[in-house]
């Protein structure tokens, strides 16, 4: 016998929702005994996105059946707010942001790890060795594609909406509340190890004569040895750092 639900997104995930269903109550009508896990993915929205399912005012897990006439609120991922008291959909907020990001978002990688974030990024990982590494590793996963966020082991996910790697990087330390997290220049954005000062003498085999010229202060990766000094683009990296902050 078919039963049909009251449910309504909140916030980023009517991004997922076709434009009639968007921030607003809907009826949805469904045949058996499905979880709310695989209506809400039905319509559209990966689980990985949600950590609040409200049925009938009372918090629910992934497992719970909806019955006739439930409202089934959705609410995302809550980054700053407590929410203790009631049921999260995954064991535990994570207290140290890391990511893991998939093959389209190379870019965004170097970004963040240049803003001092623990980003891994393999371009060679498949979806399976994505979703691995971010449950062995504590990691956020950050995808362009949704169906990884279906995934029914992903805990803990974010699809980047925007197309523009700059605009991702806005969007993802909004979208996380990572405005007063930001530690720029401790991390080498090639491989994500840690940088630390190195003296000129030490590596100035690896320097070309201009910049031998010009430079006096250095950082050198702990990991892949790159080499890091303040020239032409520090200004316009560290410009970008301070817009970041302003807009907390």
């Amino acid at each position: 016998m078919p039963v049909t639900i009251n449910i309504r997104f909140y916030e980023e995930l009517n991004d997922f929702l076709a434009n009639r269903r968007k921030k607003k109550a809907f009826e949805h009508t469904f045949s058996g005994r499905p979880d709310i896990k695989d209506i809400v993915e039905s319509l559209g929205v990966p689980h990985g996105e949600i950590d609040l399912i409200l049925a009938n005012g009372n918090s629910v897990d992934f497992k719970y059946k909806p019955g006739e006439g439930d409202i089934i609120s959705v609410y995302p991922q809550f980054e700053s707010i407590d929410i203790a008291g009631v049921v999260r959909l995954r064991p535990e907020p994570l207290r140290i942001t890391r990511f893991i990001l998939d093959v389209h978002l190379g870019k965004l990688c170097k970004y963040l790890r240049m803003l001092g974030f623990d980003c891994y990024y393999n371009k060679k990982l498949n979806d399976e060795e994505i979703i691995s590494m971010a449950l062995a590793e504590h990691r956020i996963i950050l995808t362009r594609d949704i169906p990884l966020l279906k995934h029914g082991s992903v805990m803990h996910g974010y699809w980047v909406r925007n197309e523009d790697p700059l605009k991702q990087l806005d969007e993802v330390i909004m979208r996380f509340d990572l405005q007063h997290n930001l530690k720029p220049f401790q991390r080498c954005m090639e491989c994500n190890g840690g940088l630390t000062p190195v003296d000129k003498q030490d590596i100035i085999e690896l320097l070309n004569p201009g910049t031998i010229k010009h430079f006096d202060e250095f950082f050198q990766c702990g990991q892949c040895k790159r080499v890091y000094w303040k020239g032409s683009h520090y200004d316009n990296m560290l410009k970008m750092v301070e817009e970041l902050r302003v807009e907390s």
